[in-house]
């Protein structure tokens, strides 16, 4: 089975890293740093889908419903500000309860 081109490139970051392997003591805190961060694409995804909802102003809760129908997951607060970023940056107004995000 062929591996993907994000998978083949960790497993390629990794035994870069880790020629000999990885050590026990380490497998939590690499698994804490391969957490799911939503793909450029998904972002633009997100901001289409709200766009087509007529969901704009968008607040924090609706971008949050969103990402979470696209990938079956929370949205992290990363991904949360990427996707309000995006839409600031295309032009797209957004509502003002947006303050715990990191801008």
């Amino acid at each position: 089975m062929a591996l993907s081109a994000l998978l083949s490139r960790i497993v390629a970051w990794l035994r870069a890293g880790y020629p000999q392997g990885v050590p026990d003591t380490d497998y939590i805190p690499l698994l804490s740093l391969l957490a799911k961060r939503l793909p450029e694409d998904e972002v633009r995804q997100v901001a289409a889908a709200l766009v087509q909802q007529g969901t704009i102003p968008a607040d924090k809760a609706d971008v949050g419903v969103v990402i979470t129908k696209l990938t079956d997951e929370l949205p992290t607060e990363s991904d949360l500000a990427r996707v309000r970023a995006h839409l600031v940056a295309s032009g797209w107004p957004i509502e003002d309860d947006w303050n715990d995000i990191d801008q």
